[in-house]
């Protein structure tokens, strides 16, 4: 992708696949839940970014009551806060949270709190002081109430914020929710993103002087 440069007042990110690669441990996880359901892990592992996990499991099992998948999401969770092992910040985010921190932001993640913390945490990454986690809405991604709830909660309008995300889902609420998406890593190369970046080395962030955030995507 050429070089180009987006301009925005707020940035609303993703977690898993954007900051963070936990495509390891997400993996380890829901592998053993589709084997356990009788499921072909590979197609599983298809639709499982992105979501909170009650939902993907819904993909999956579409005539399975809704209080197994809230009860088994439960202890995914719990599953998964507790392995750490892979988790490691996704090329450049050091650096890319370093730079945003001045600057309006917030986290927008799947995850609940625990385990958002635990995963910023080992991957050594700054957790974003606005964070709107899986407690935080009534609905996953694809639907947008996240963001929105970003944008509400930054003080700024939908089309002033961009997203950064990663998976078909979070694309998708992105796009919902009426913002701009940078789409980050190979997930996201497929999905028409506004702009396209292997990693977030690809990035330089430069805060205009009227408080507008330039981003220089190359």
């Amino acid at each position: 992708m050429p070089a180009t440069a987006l301009t925005a007042h707020a940035l609303l990110l993703d977690m898993d696949g954007t900051l963070v690669n936990s495509d390891a441990v997400v993996e380890r996880c829901w592998r053993r839940w589709a084997l356990r359901q009788g499921l072909d892990p590979e197609a599983a592992l298809k639709v499982v970014h992105g979501r909170q996990g009650y939902a993907t499991m819904a993909v999956l099992l579409p005539d399975r009551p809704m209080e197994e998948n809230y009860a088994d999401n439960r202890l995914m969770l719990a599953e998964e806060t507790a392995d750490t092992d892979g988790v490691v910040p996704v090329g450049g985010a050091p650096a890319f949270m370093d730079a945003i921190a001045p600057l309006p932001h917030a986290l927008v993640t799947s995850a609940d709190l625990a385990l958002a913390r635990v995963r910023m945490t080992a991957a050594g990454l700054r957790m974003p002081e606005l964070r709107v986690t899986a407690e935080s809405v009534g609905a996953s991604k694809p639907d947008p109430e996240g963001f929105l709830k970003g944008a509400a909660g930054l003080g700024f309008a939908p089309a002033d914020c961009i997203v950064f995300e990663d998976s078909e889902a979070g694309i998708a609420a992105g796009r919902a929710a009426g913002m701009r998406v940078v789409g980050v890593g190979p997930r996201a190369a497929a999905l028409s993103p506004d702009a396209h970046v292997d990693d977030l080395t690809r990035i330089r962030v430069e805060a205009a002087t009227d408080g507008t955030i330039v981003l220089h995507i190359s």
